[in-house]
């Protein structure tokens, strides 16, 4: 397999004034393989944030479906780049926040999308709150096709409900400091599919986690979705991830009384902020037609 390597400085985006707010590097780590018919949307969806001090780094497995010929045509405004074979989802991922350097990070996969503004929302207020070590925000759930569905409006942070529930986090939508996840470890090679709710939950043992409430991401729902397809698989991890962090796991009865605790509580908490019912701002909505109608749709 022949691997082709990029290393290029950032390039800024232009039309930043003298004076402008100092913006914090966001690094951005995509990864992807055989996903050609959505990569180039996601790449663009995070190229054309407007955002002043961008670092984006594309790791690709290897593919053989066109995704190089994708990534080559941006490969001007990333920071890296490297198509050859990984052990997977976790570990490319762990490859490109090594080569990332941005204050703040998060990762898009290849078959999501992040809204626009986002990166500016997320820079304002991890500024303004320098007590939040992480922060999310809400999603748009999409189809294959980059259709609406319908929202995810998001509750705050809950180490109980995310231990004893389920990880309702939308991950696109996470981003952190760098320092926490440097503190943490990074992500944890031995999860293939529970990587984010491993990395949230010992997150939340180092530092503050916060919501913001605002659509910042899309995330596809279709059947050939890993966690969909390898539910089992995806159950399984999400065990091991409680059953570590529960020191007096209990009875069988206790177990299931905090599940039906935290079930209560993630209820109520998502009503109390806005979450069933939610509405979608029109602009959103209208990009989201405008990227499904796009000639990159579908390829």
């Amino acid at each position: 397999m022949r691997v082709v390597r990029a290393a290029l400085p950032v390039v800024p985006i232009r039309g930043v004034r003298r004076g402008a707010p100092r913006w914090p590097r966001i690094s951005i780590v995509t990864c992807s393989y055989q996903q050609a018919r959505y990569l180039e949307q996601a790449m663009r969806s995070v190229l054309e944030q407007d955002y002043p001090a961008l670092e984006y780094v594309v790791i690709d497995g290897g593919s053989r479906d066109g995704s190089r010929e994708v990534i080559r045509r941006h490969a001007g405004a990333l920071a890296y780049w490297v198509s050859e074979p990984d052990r997977g989802q976790t570990d490319a991922l762990r490859k490109g926040f090594r080569r990332a350097s941005g204050a703040i990070c998060g990762w898009l996969c290849s078959d999501d999308l992040l809204l626009p503004g986002a990166l500016r929302a997320v820079a304002a207020f991890f500024r303004a709150r320098p007590d939040v070590a992480a922060a999310y925000g809400d999603a748009l759930w999409i189809d294959d096709s980059g259709r609406f569905l319908r929202p995810k409006r998001e509750m705050g942070f809950s180490r109980f409900v995310l231990l004893h529930d389920h990880n309702y986090v939308p991950q696109p939508s996470m981003f952190w400091r760098r320092e926490l996840y440097e503190a943490v470890g990074g992500l944890d090679p031995a999860f293939d599919l529970a990587m984010d709710a491993d990395l949230w939950e010992r997150f939340s043992r180092h530092g503050r986690i916060a919501h913001i409430p605002r659509y910042l991401s899309c995330m596809r729902f279709y059947p050939e979705q890993k966690t969909r397809s390898r539910h089992h698989d995806a159950a399984r991890e999400d065990a091991l991830i409680r059953g570590r962090a529960r020191r007096d796991a209990g009875s069988t009865l206790a177990a299931r009384a905090r599940r039906l605790a935290a079930r209560g509580l993630r209820i109520a908490a998502k009503a109390a902020a806005g979450g069933y019912g939610a509405s979608v701002p029109r602009e959103h909505l209208e990009w989201l037609k405008r990227c499904a109608s796009s000639p990159a749709a579908g390829k």
